[in-house]
């Protein structure tokens, strides 16, 4: 079985989401159900429809959470030794040929947010950026085409 790197922050996230799901979500989507159901006649009754349709979301979103949970290899960073190599985890300050800083930490591919400097480490920079050190250039393709970046900084979150 193939286990998907998280970090701890990202597993937290996963198992405090599901815990909503099963505790508020579900029952009160149960709930909705059984009150559309005493409306009577199910066949035009768009509420019962519509809680049925949100009880499927649900019950998926549980079997996608607990499945990603079931194969996740939990990392933290702040045990990883710290060489100065971009490993999983971590924070990288990169500079770009215009002299522009990006800073991006290294994470699952759940917990992804570019908006929020966090790429997932199967991404093309990251990719590149594994394995390498302060001073390395690494060349990305990205959707505007081939990058230089310097690696400026590593640390570990």
């Amino acid at each position: 079985m193939k286990r998907t790197p998280m970090t701890l922050r990202g597993a937290e996230a996963l198992r405090a989401e599901l815990k909503r799901l099963k505790s508020e979500a579900r029952p009160a989507v149960i709930k909705a159900i059984a009150e559309a159901r005493s409306h009577g006649d199910l066949s035009e009754n768009a509420e019962y429809h519509a809680a049925r349709e949100q009880q499927g979301f649900i019950e998926g979103r549980i079997r996608e959470i607990e499945a990603k949970l079931s194969t996740a290899e939990v990392i933290d960073p702040s045990t990883l030794p710290k060489n100065g190599k971009v490993v999983f985890g971590s924070v990288v300050e990169l500079e770009d040929e215009e002299g522009n800083r990006l800073v991006y930490q290294i994470v699952g591919e759940d917990e992804a947010d570019i908006g929020a400097g966090l790429i997932s480490v199967t991404s093309p920079i990251a990719r590149a950026m594994v394995g390498k050190s302060e001073g390395d250039v690494v060349d990305v393709t990205a959707p505007g085409g081939m990058r230089s970046l310097e690696i400026v900084e590593v640390r570990l979150a």
